[in-house]
């Protein structure tokens, strides 16, 4: 898919997806593109910026202080959730498995699933998210 900003004879700029550039030609030359805003069948794409991802390594600009207390505050709350939490272990993509299926009661468990058996999980619906910060297991706890 490749999205362009079109443009009306009327100066109305708007955004359409296409399947390819190609499509975008056929449309507009079988009339099929029309402004939302005034109607009008003669539409052209207009001049837009290219989209340009930032790099994935690219380093957060905010001071160290700031990354650091941001951390500590999502840790504090982490814990906070987890402290109504049940620790299951590896056990964790069965407990989820069977509360979602009902054959379990319904509690708030956490801990460690494999990234196929956490896509397996999604893939069949059960409700599951990754804890933002890793979770000591507890009986490695001092």
């Amino acid at each position: 898919m490749i999205v362009f900003d079109l443009r009306c004879t009327a100066g109305h700029v708007f955004e359409a997806w296409f399947a390819s550039s190609t499509a975008f030609d056929e449309q507009r030359e079988a009339g099929r593109l029309i402004c939302p805003l005034c109607g009008s069948s003669e539409v052209a794409k207009a001049v837009m910026a290219p989209a340009v991802a930032a790099k994935g390594n690219r380093a957060d600009d905010r001071p160290a202080a700031d990354r650091r207390a941001a951390i500590r505050e999502l840790a504090a709350k982490q814990a906070a959730l987890l402290e109504h939490s049940e620790w299951v272990g590896s056990a964790f993509a069965t407990r989820a498995r069977a509360m979602h299926l009902g054959q379990e009661a319904q509690a708030t468990i956490h801990g460690q699933a494999s990234p196929a058996e956490a896509k397996a999980l999604v893939e069949e619906g059960v409700p599951i998210l990754p804890l933002p910060l890793p979770v000591t297991p507890p009986e490695q706890l001092n």
